[in-house]
């Protein structure tokens, strides 16, 4: 019986992302070891954790979702104590290093989240358990309940699900936007800047892409203000699936690459200092997906390059096509060690990617490609 609650729960919980890559069902194991997620780290790390549902009691109408108030099917859930000995289990044989649980909403948010915080508390403290404990809030929480689970947890997440209330409101009617969400999150804002000690790993978000009406200008400036507002420097971002017996079965998913265009503009926003204001965007709001953002936009602002990479500033250095945060301090450090750079074969020693970099730098002066974009 527990493996069939494991099977279907765990299947349950595989749209809360819990690492940057968009969803896919290869990072889930087979169906001999269900409920184990394979997580990838911004370092390019794989992680396996326990995801699971605590329960898929839920009385929210979330159109996207299959546990929504309106599917009538068996619902289910775990107990502390069941769900404690899975876990225990995987991680004793090395299956999981980790675990991410989340829960539907069985009428009263306090009650969802005090059975999921009775097994972070357990693991604490009776068995000891120090490894990572990922908890997701609960819309509608209370402030001593989400302070609980901060003391427990090394990350904590509430998903925000749409940029905007308006698109918000269209996914579902049962939880308010400003009440239930955001000011859930500002508190754990506020309660990680008195107490730094309390998720240590800050807390994480969620959007889903193409599930309503919100363009990519939306979710920018979403991802842009809960980078500066509450210190979120990556939202994860869901590419909406639909599913069959959910109100948004027949409703169109997006493009494969809206995401992955999306994260990237995103990493321009909170990594590489630019605005959400300088993203280039067609007249409806939306990025150019055969581009990638931050070439396109050098290509627009040919006034500025070639740059010469021995004069450059390290914020300028990032602007430039091919070159990351890694890539620009090295390139910094040399210069600071009287190295100057006169050919390709040296900056790609400092890992910028020289087929994408070349036509905006100049080497010494002596090294120009003269630019000849078309946009």
């Amino acid at each position: 019986m527990e493996i069939e609650k494991l099977r279907i729960l765990g299947e349950a919980s595989q749209y809360d992302l819990c690492n940057y890559v968009s969803l896919n069902q290869e990072n889930f194991t087979s169906k001999k070891l269900p409920g184990i997620y394979h997580a990838r780290t911004q370092g390019g790390c794989q992680v396996p954790l326990f995801k699971v549902l605590m329960s898929n009691h839920c009385t929210n109408d979330c159109n996207y979702c299959i546990n929504h108030c309106h599917n009538r099917f068996e619902r289910i859930e775990f107990t502390p104590e069941e769900l404690i000995s899975i876990f225990l289990h995987y991680y004793q044989n090395h299956y999981a290093e980790g675990i991410f649980l989340s829960s539907g909403m069985p009428g009263d948010a306090d009650l969802a989240m005090e059975k999921m915080i009775a097994v972070a508390r357990k693991l604490r403290l009776e068995y000891e358990y120090k490894g990572y404990i990922h908890l997701k809030i609960i819309p509608g929480a209370s402030y001593d309940m989400i302070k609980r689970a901060m003391s427990l947890a090394d990350r904590v997440s509430v998903n925000l699900e749409s940029a905007t209330s308006s698109g918000f409101e269209e996914l579902t009617s049962t939880k308010d936007y400003h009440n239930d969400i955001l000011r859930r999150m500002k508190w754990i804002e506020r309660l990680k800047k008195r107490h730094p000690q309390m998720a240590p790993s800050g807390q994480s978000t969620q959007l889903i892409v193409g599930a309503n009406d919100e363009t990519d200008q939306d979710i920018l400036k979403r991802a842009e203000w809960l980078n500066k507002h509450l210190n979120i420097n990556l939202s994860y971002l869901s590419p909406f699936k639909p599913l069959k017996e959910t109100p948004l079965e027949k409703h169109d998913k997006p493009a494969d690459n809206r995401t992955p265009r999306l994260y990237q503009a995103q990493f321009l926003l909170n990594s590489y200092s630019f605005s959400s204001d300088e993203l280039v965007l067609d007249d409806d709001g939306f990025l150019f997906l055969d581009d990638d953002p931050k070439l396109l936009w050098a290509k627009l602002h040919q006034e500025l390059f070639p740059m010469e990479v021995n004069e450059a500033s390290f914020k300028e250095l990032l602007r430039v096509p091919g070159i990351g945060k890694i890539s620009a301090r090295k390139i910094i450090e040399a210069r600071k060690n009287g190295k100057k750079i006169t050919k390709l074969d040296e900056i790609k020693k400092l890992g910028v990617v020289v087929k994408r970099a070349e036509p905006f730098l100049k080497l010494d002066k002596n090294h120009q490609t003269t630019l000849t974009f078309k946009f």
